[in-house]
Parts: structure tokens; C-alpha cells; sequence
């Protein structure tokens, strides 16, 4: 199985902590050179300072932030003028919890600026040193909404829809030049955003936190929450050269929890 990336760069968002810290992680040890993107500068240092780091590897911290559009291409364009990109993992934060019937307009749009908007302006960027390679991977890091809503998350439902839609065109336009694109769904991971779960639903209902959790892993066959480096385990495999005619699909990692096929 062919797994080596030795001589691709990768862009990682949201790469400071969760999922997306670990799949920086899990493509530096594949041998990929990998550009961590976020807001937090400090946080972005420390993820480098901790990739794994093979003779003539070199990681980077991009600052950026995906909900001021015309900023994050102008800084992604000097980063690939510098350096082509191959492999873009975008992995972003999901929107705040709540009913749909109650989300405000503002909600959505800034919840579609921040994932499908953001998504679109970086592949625009990445995809022409991906045609010139002849080889590209998109991993758009979204959830099992896509399938089956999730009780609680209306706006993060509705936009992630969206963003599966777009992700799913843009592999059937791109896949002639080399260029997979794939959806990755994490289920309950142990994140930041599942603690911002646990709080919501615990506020909302009135049970303990241990309750919520219980109920939560009662539809998880396998019985606990993800760790990150599992779902990065799986990006890693799909940016791999072993996963080259891998494309266009949605694929859950979420422990057997969806019920549907």
C-alpha cells in the first residue's frame, strides 16, 4: 500500500486543535509538508513545534481567519506562490447550536461565509498547483448531518448540506485532472465542539452532563467517543496515493452510529 506523501504540501485549516490538529499530524508522519492554517498564531507554533519531521521536511503556520474572505485568499495565494499546494483538508468549526425555526438570517450566512464561501475561495486558490501536478486531493471535514440531522444543530444541518452538494460537483468536475474530492463525516469526537454539545444539550434538557453522555452512546455501536486522531487517521488514508480513485463519496466515521445505508 502506497501511503507516502514525501514531497506534497499540505494546507491544514483549523488545524489548532481537535480534528484538524491531528490530521496535520498524521499527513507530517505520512512525509507531506504541512501548512497549518487558523486564527491563533500561539496555537499554530505550538502544533509545528510538535509535527513529526523527516530531513527536508518543512511545516508552516498560515494566521487566517475563514470568515474574512477577501484576507484569507490574498494570504493562501502568497502561500502558493511560494510553495503549490497539494492536499487541502478544509475543517472548520461548526456553527452554534440551536432550533432552525429560531435561527436569525445572520446565522446563515455567516455560517455559509465561514464553511462553503470559505471552502470555495480556498480550493479556487489551491486547485491551479493541484492541475499543474496532475494530483490533488479536497478533504472537506463536515458531520453526519449530511445524512441524518442532528437534534439541536438546525443552522450546522442545513449549511453542511451545502457544503456536501458543492464538494460532491466539484468532484465530478475536477476528477479528470487527478483531483479527488472527498467528504469526511466524524461523528461524536472528542472535541471542543462536543463539549459545546454536551453543554447545550445539558442546559436544553436539564440532565447532568454524565446523562447526556450516556444518551449520546447508546446510539453509538461501538459504545465511547472518537478520539481525533481516528477521523485524521482516515484523511490521512484518502490523501494517500492508495486512495486515488476515491472520489466524490461521503464517508462516515462515526463508530456505526447513522442508521441509514
Amino acid at each position: 500500500m502506497d501511503l507516502n506523501l514525501a514531497g506534497r504540501h499540505a494546507l491544514v485549516c483549523g488545524a489548532s486543535e481537535g480534528i484538524g490538529r491531528a490530521t496535520a499530524r498524521e499527513l507530517a508522519a505520512l512525509g507531506a509538508d504541512v501548512s497549518v492554517m487558523a486564527r491563533r498564531a500561539e496555537a499554530l507554533e505550538a502544533v509545528v513545534a510538535d509535527l513529526p519531521r523527516k530531513a527536508g521536511q518543512r511545516h508552516d503556520v498560515l494566521v487566517a481567519d475563514v470568515s474574512r474572505l477577501d484576507a484569507l485568499r490574498t494570504r493562501v495565494d502568497a502561500l502558493v506562490a511560494s510553495r503549490p499546494v497539494h492536499i487541502l483538508v478544509n475543517n472548520t468549526g461548526g456553527p452554534p447550536g440551536g432550533p432552525v425555526f429560531a435561527a436569525t438570517a445572520e446565522a446563515f450566512l455567516d455560517a455559509f461565509g465561514k464553511h462553503l464561501l470559505a471552502n470555495q475561495a480556498l480550493a479556487q486558490a489551491t486547485v491551479p498547483g493541484m492541475r499543474a501536478a496532475g494530483w490533488g486531493r479536497i478533504v472537506n471535514v463536515v458531520s453526519t448531518s449530511v445524512y441524518e440531522p442532528i437534534p439541536g444543530l438546525g443552522v450546522s444541518n442545513t449549511i453542511r448540506g451545502a457544503v456536501a452538494g458543492w464538494a460532491k460537483t466539484l468532484a465530478r468536475e475536477l476528477g479528470a485532472q487527478g483531483i479527488t474530492v472527498i467528504i469526511v463525516l466524524p461523528g461524536y469526537t472528542e472535541t471542543s465542539r462536543i463539549e459545546q454539545i454536551l453543554h447545550d444539550r445539558a442546559a436544553a434538557t436539564g440532565k447532568s452532563r454524565e446523562e447526556v453522555v450516556a444518551s449520546m452512546l447508546a446510539s453509538v455501536p461501538v459504545g465511547r467517543f472518537a478520539q481525533p486522531q481516528e477521523p485524521a487517521g482516515v484523511i490521512a488514508f484518502l490523501c494517500s496515493p492508495s486512495a486515488a480513485y476515491v472520489t466524490g463519496v461521503s464517508l462516515a466515521v462515526d463508530g456505526g452510529r447513522m442508521q441509514s445505508i
